[in-house]
């Protein structure tokens, strides 16, 4: 049992020397930095131009839409890129089984074209 709690000494001197490191750096800005909030430093800042409504305001179901197909196609191109490296050796089966896959996301695309998810008013 003192082995293996010997093992995880190095991880525990790592993340002793991480916690110093990161707070001498806190301390540092700290002190060094001059604190002095200005109105103008503080106030909200949206690309340039003053906060135009609440920030708790409602988003268009479009934009978590977007979102969400930007995630499933790019998840898409992460299953593509180790399956064409192994496709030598997963032979037929795994070739088919990947048609499959981009099948159903064709078939998926295709109904959220036809909805009208991806036209933009």
């Amino acid at each position: 049992m003192e082995d293996l709690l010997l093992q995880y000494l190095p991880i525990l001197i790592f993340l002793g020397i991480a916690v110093v490191v990161a707070g001498a750096a806190i301390a540092a800005s700290l002190v060094i930095a001059p604190q002095n909030p200005d109105p103008e430093k503080v106030s909200a800042y949206e690309c340039g131009f003053e906060a135009f409504s609440d920030s708790r305001s409602k988003f268009d179901v479009r934009f978590y839409l977007v979102a969400i197909l930007f995630i499933i196609f790019d998840l898409e191109v992460a299953f593509l890129f180790p399956w064409a490296v192994s496709l030598g050796g997963i032979g037929v089966l795994g070739f088919w089984s990947m048609m499959i896959f981009l099948g159903i996301l064709t078939v998926g695309f295709v109904y959220e074209w036809k909805k009208g998810a991806l036209e933009w008013e």
